[in-house]
């Protein structure tokens, strides 16, 4: 009986703390979409320079996570399937953009970008210092851990006996990747590319630290929250804030719908 009256109050107290944690995520989301009236909302959302905000974060945010499924795909399957020297290192290495914190990410791109390097490719047209390409190698250089992670786990879930099956029937050990791993690997792409991407789309620190803040040229909707706020136009400010919560709230369900089940760390 005292064993039953424990697991009850221990099953209260667990309930009670996640309703609990749950309201405080709620009633924070609440009370930006609600600071202000629907009539201002849709106003500021119409405004020239929210539009642009909308349009650069979508492009740089497409663009990056293209780039990191590019680099992701055969790292993380490399770091899935082989052994070699080192292989614990490079994991290591490629896991440090998520510990850094976005700011300090963000200056060390700065740097790079005014090193012999980065002013050569400035010269060849591939200049990210304060401008949107900017905006792009920060999302990429932030973002692609989450992805590489995905995969990488992905790819361990599958077992690799189907490619040695597809080998005996007469494909290369590329074809069978292409054919076999890679289809098989579908929601685990698609769960990557939807947080990559929602991750790039409020991506910060690291894009305001490489591109600057310039209205109507490197404004995101990140950079944009943060110009309105320090200029105190809140209702510019909150039409951001909005939209940012609802790209976030579509990206978890997708995410949660596609790939909840692929393990990321």
């Amino acid at each position: 009986m005292l064993k039953k009256l424990n697991q009850a109050k221990i099953k209260i107290i667990t309930m009670l703390s996640s309703l609990l944690l749950a309201s405080f995520i709620l009633t924070m989301i609440i009370c930006v979409v609600t600071h202000t009236t629907p009539h201002a909302l849709i106003t500021s959302i119409l405004s020239e320079e929210i539009q642009f905000a909308i349009r650069l974060s979508l492009t740089t945010a497409v663009v990056s996570t293209i780039l990191c499924i590019a680099i992701s795909i055969p790292s993380a399957y490399a770091l899935a399937r082989y052994n070699f020297f080192g292989k614990s290192l490079v994991n290591t290495i490629l896991d440090v953009p998520l510990a850094l914190p976005p700011l300090v990410a963000g200056v060390g791109l700065l740097i790079f970008g005014m090193t012999s390097f980065g002013r050569g490719l400035a010269e060849v047209g591939l200049d990210f210092v304060f401008t949107p390409l900017g905006i792009v190698i920060a999302q990429f250089f932030v973002n692609v851990p989450f992805m590489f992670r995905i995969l990488r786990g992905t790819f361990q879930s599958i077992n690799p006996r189907y490619e040695h099956v597809a080998e005996t029937l007469g494909c290369t050990e590329a074809q069978a990747f292409w054919r076999v791993t890679l289809p098989m690997s579908k929601n685990g792409l698609l769960a990557g590319s939807i947080i990559t991407w929602s991750k790039g789309i409020g991506e910060f620190g690291a894009a305001l630290m490489v591109a600057g803040a310039t209205r109507m040229k490197t404004e995101t909707l990140p950079i944009s929250l943060y110009l309105n706020m320090s200029c105190g136009e809140l209702n510019l400010a909150i039409a951001t804030a909005t939209i940012l919560i609802i790209i976030s709230l579509i990206s978890l369900f997708v995410f949660e719908r596609y790939g909840g089940f692929t393990r990321v760390f």
